[in-house]
């Protein structure tokens, strides 16, 4: 049974910074050769959205309200990533969600945003810009 964790959301006044991180464990997401993994969020009363996502290899996909604030890397083991959030501003505010997906189809920003193509969710950590 594989479980994501996250960690480092919080609360932060607008124009500060924050790091996201998340690493699986359990189950067999290590075996996976290739995978992707991304982050979601999900603002009160809004839809989940893609915020960015990075495959094994380390392509990346940002939305397009993440570029250049925002930055997915991969951690330094499989199963590991991190979201690094810069300027941040009110309309961040949401709780943020790590995926997992595996496979080596996940090669389009389409694909990588399409949450139907994750296998496994993290619980969700939230982050208030004020």
């Amino acid at each position: 049974h594989v479980q994501l964790v996250e960690s480092g959301g919080d609360s932060v006044q607008a124009g500060g910074s924050l790091r996201l991180s998340c690493e699986a464990s359990g189950g067999t997401y290590s075996t996976y050769r290739s995978y992707c993994m991304a982050w979601f969020r999900q603002a009160p009363g809004k839809e989940r959205e893609a915020v960015a996502a990075i495959d094994d290899v380390g392509s990346t996909s940002y939305a397009n309200f993440a570029k250049g604030r925002f930055t997915i890397s991969k951690g330094d083991t499989k199963g590991a990533v991190g979201l690094r959030m810069n300027n941040l501003k009110s309309d961040d505010t949401a709780m943020y969600y790590c995926a997992f997906a595996p496979g080596p189809w996940m090669n389009s920003k389409s694909i990588r945003f399409n949450q139907r193509n994750y296998l496994y969710w993290a619980q969700g950590t939230q982050v208030t810009v004020s």
